[in-house]
C-alpha cells in the first residue's frame, strides 16, 4: 500500500479556493462530514479571513461548541452528532481517514504479546459498544496523543461512568479541535 503524505495549502490561498478544496481541508483537519461542510464552509467564505490554520480551527471549534451548547434542539443535536460521529471508533481495523489511521497506529501497536493485544482489542470493542449505548448517537472521540491503549481505555471508562451527555459532547468537541490543531501542525508546508 503506497503512503501519501497530505499537506495543507497556504492559509492565504483559502480565500480563492473552491468549495471542494475547502471541504477537503476540513476533511483533513477534522474528518469527512457533510454536516461539518455545511456548517464551516460558509464561515470560511465569510468576511473574516484567517491568518493561520490555528485561527480557522478555533473558529470551527467555536461553531462546534455552539452546537453543543444547543444540542437539545433537534437541528443542532443532529448536526453535532453527525460531525462527532465522523470520527472512527478507536481500535477499528478499517479506518478510512489516512490521518486517523496514522494516529491510531500507536494505539493499535503494542509491545504486548499477540494474545494480550487481542484481549485489549476485545476490551476496547466492548468499551466502544458500552460508550455508544450510554451516549446514543455519539462516538467516543479523544486526542490519543501517543497515549497507550490502557490509558485511553481508562479515560473511556471514566467518561462512561460519569454519564453526563452534555459534558461528553463538550469533551468530544474539544478532542476534535485538539486533533485538528495537531494535524495542522504536522501537515502545514514548511517554508
Amino acid at each position: 500500500m503506497a503512503s501519501t503524505t497530505a499537506t495543507l495549502p497556504s492559509i492565504t490561498s483559502l480565500e480563492a479556493a473552491d468549495d471542494q478544496t475547502l471541504k477537503s481541508i476540513l476533511d483533513t483537519l477534522f474528518e469527512p462530514s457533510a454536516e461539518l461542510h455545511d456548517l464551516a464552509v460558509p464561515e470560511i467564505r465569510g468576511p473574516a479571513s484567517f491568518a493561520s490554520y490555528a485561527s480557522l480551527i478555533e473558529r470551527v471549534g467555536s461553531l462546534l461548541s455552539e452546537l453543543a451548547r444547543h444540542s437539545t434542539q433537534p437541528d443542532s443535536g443532529s448536526k453535532l452528532y453527525g460531525i462527532l460521529g465522523s470520527h472512527p471508533r478507536l481500535g477499528e481495523k478499517k479506518v478510512e481517514s489516512a490521518q486517523s489511521r496514522a494516529e491510531q497506529a500507536h494505539l493499535n501497536a503494542s509491545s504486548a504479546g499477540s494474545a494480550e493485544r487481542e484481549e485489549e482489542a476485545a476490551k476496547l470493542r466492548i468499551l466502544n459498544q458500552e460508550y455508544e449505548a450510554r451516549f446514543p448517537g455519539l462516538r467516543y472521540v479523544v486526542f490519543v496523543n501517543g497515549r497507550s491503549r490502557p490509558v485511553v481505555m481508562q479515560n473511556m471508562r471514566e467518561r462512561i461512568d460519569r454519564g453526563d451527555v452534555r459534558a461528553e459532547e463538550m469533551e468530544a468537541v474539544q478532542a476534535m479541535v485538539d486533533i485538528a490543531f495537531d494535524r495542522a501542525k504536522k501537515l502545514q508546508p514548511t517554508s
